[in-house]
Order: structure tokens, then C-alpha cells, then sequence
């Protein structure tokens, strides 16, 4: 199978199977012109480093309703974003995301960066978070490999041998 044939298979898979979950935009919804918001994209991003999405869901939802934007996160009290992460763990993200913000409001008029090598100059963003960001926000090429895109490939392509 070429690897243009995989690629639609594994995407044809993905559009019929996708989870609902309230930082995306569905495949149908894509279809119909929805484009994701990059604020979204980068606070589940964030938030989802080391955890998973059942811990993340109410976490997302609480930060949306209390910062819309990105904007409206950079104006917020860090100690009210720091009260807001309690129970996520990890609060150096929670820090981070507070000066990402503020990043984004003042540097860059309160628009993420298109571009992968200008989202790793963020607080916060490295390399894996600014390949999802460039290619989930702005549809861009970008390699975005962790661990479940692993546990995929191995699946797909019958890899037996254990990855390191």
C-alpha cells in the first residue's frame, strides 16, 4: 500500500471513529467549514501532558468558561489560573501556560503563531505541542508523534517488536 493509500485509510478511519471531545472540531463539522481555534488546541495540548482526557474534560470546560481567549487568560490573576489547574498536577504547565498567554496577547496581538519554529519560541511549547498546534490549528505539516501515534503505527503496519 502506498503511503498516500495509508494515510486516507488511517483518515478515512479517523472521520468515521472520532471521539467528541470539546476542544475539537469534528470531522463533519470540518467538512462544513468549522476550523479549529488555536487557543483550544493549545490549552488541551497543555493540559493533556501527562494525563489523560477523562482527567482534562471538566479542567478545559472550567478554563473556557472563565477565559474565553487567549486574551482573557493573559488579563486572569496567575494565582486565580493557579487555583483554576489545582488537581492536574504538574503546575510548572500551569505557570507556563499563564506566560504563553501573555505571550500570545502582547507579542503577537492575541494570535497563536502559524509556524512551528515561531510556536517553540513560547513559554511552554515544545517541540510535540508545536506540531499539534501547527497541524490541528493550521493544518501545516507536521510530525506529531507521542506515544499513542506509536501504539498506532505498530498496529496498523503489524510491528510486533516492542518499541523502546
Amino acid at each position: 500500500m502506498s503511503s498516500a493509500s495509508a494515510a486516507k485509510s488511517l483518515l478515512d478511519w479517523y472521520d468515521r471513529h472520532a471521539r467528541k471531545l470539546p476542544w475539537r472540531v469534528s470531522p463533519e463539522d470540518r467538512r462544513l467549514g468549522e476550523v479549529p481555534d488555536p487557543y483550544r488546541i493549545w490549552l488541551s495540548e497543555i493540559m493533556l501532558q501527562q494525563t489523560t482526557v477523562a482527567a482534562v474534560k471538566d479542567y478545559f470546560e472550567k478554563f473556557t468558561r472563565a477565559w474565553p481567549t487567549v486574551e482573557d487568560l493573559a488579563a486572569a490573576p496567575e494565582e486565580d489560573v493557579m487555583k483554576a489547574w489545582a488537581g492536574l498536577g504538574y503546575y510548572s504547565r500551569a505557570r507556563n501556560l499563564k506566560k504563553c498567554a501573555d505571550a500570545v496577547a502582547t507579542l503577537h496581538h492575541g494570535r497563536f503563531p502559524e509556524k512551528e519554529e515561531d510556536l517553540l519560541k513560547l513559554p511552554g511549547i515544545g517541540p510535540y505541542t508545536a506540531a499539534a498546534i501547527a497541524t490541528i490549528a493550521f493544518d501545516r505539516h507536521a510530525a506529531v508523534v507521542d506515544g499513542n501515534v506509536e501504539r498506532v503505527l505498530t498496529r496498523y503496519a503489524r510491528i510486533e517488536t516492542p518499541l523502546p
